[in-house]
């Protein structure tokens, strides 16, 4: 089998308001797990509970990830002004 080699180099990673999408989608996470409490009894009936559960974890990890990407954010920040002229 041979070996794949890419004939052009890959693009620079795009570089965007990270720290505002990560809030927002953990806001959302926690939002759709709000709204769907009050139909836990239907989703267990139903089988479904697993989508309340996995909404709390979606919002757990965003939190997780709000304090991850804050710290780079600081330590890219930090890296820039050490580097400057």
């Amino acid at each position: 089998m041979a070996k794949w080699t890419p004939k052009h180099e890959a693009p620079e990673p795009l570089e965007g308001p990270v720290v505002p999408t990560i809030i927002g989608g953990t806001i959302v996470w926690f939002a759709l797990f709000l709204v769907q409490l009050p139909f836990y009894g239907w989703y267990a009936d139903h089988g479904h509970t697993w989508w309340v559960w996995t909404c709390l974890a979606g919002g757990g990890l965003g939190l997780i990830g709000v304090w991850y990407v804050r710290k780079r954010d600081a330590a890219i920040k930090r890296a820039a002004t050490v580097g400057a002229p």
